[in-house]
């Protein structure tokens, strides 16, 4: 596989939140929450979020969430603009007072 430039390539920005609330109604309304203030941002060009899909319990699949997001910008400079733009940062303090733990995951794609 070619060896990309950083600044050249595509971001794939994976967040996994686990609730301290983990009912039906707050996951709704973390994916909502994300649906408003997250998609749409410049440069992204893959926004999906979800509940995990409990269905799946291999070994390998990690159960310790409860939403994920996974968005996928065209460059690092695209994703580092998200990092710092109003609405992620709306959507941050309005939706943190529930989360007992997010992990986030950055790779080139």
């Amino acid at each position: 596989m070619e060896s990309k430039n950083p600044g050249s390539a595509r971001l794939a920005h994976s967040v996994f939140f686990t609730l301290t609330d983990a009912s039906d109604s707050a996951c709704e309304a973390l994916m909502a929450a994300a649906g408003k203030f997250l998609d749409g941002h410049d440069g992204c060009v893959s926004f999906a979020v979800g509940r995990r899909a409990e269905q799946y319990a291999r070994e390998v699949n990690d159960a310790t969430f409860h939403v994920a997001l996974n968005m996928v910008f065209d460059s690092v400079a695209a994703h580092d603009a998200y990092q710092v733009a109003p609405r992620h940062l709306e959507f941050i303090e309005s939706q943190k007072g529930n989360w007992s733990e997010v992990r986030v995951f950055d790779s080139f794609a």
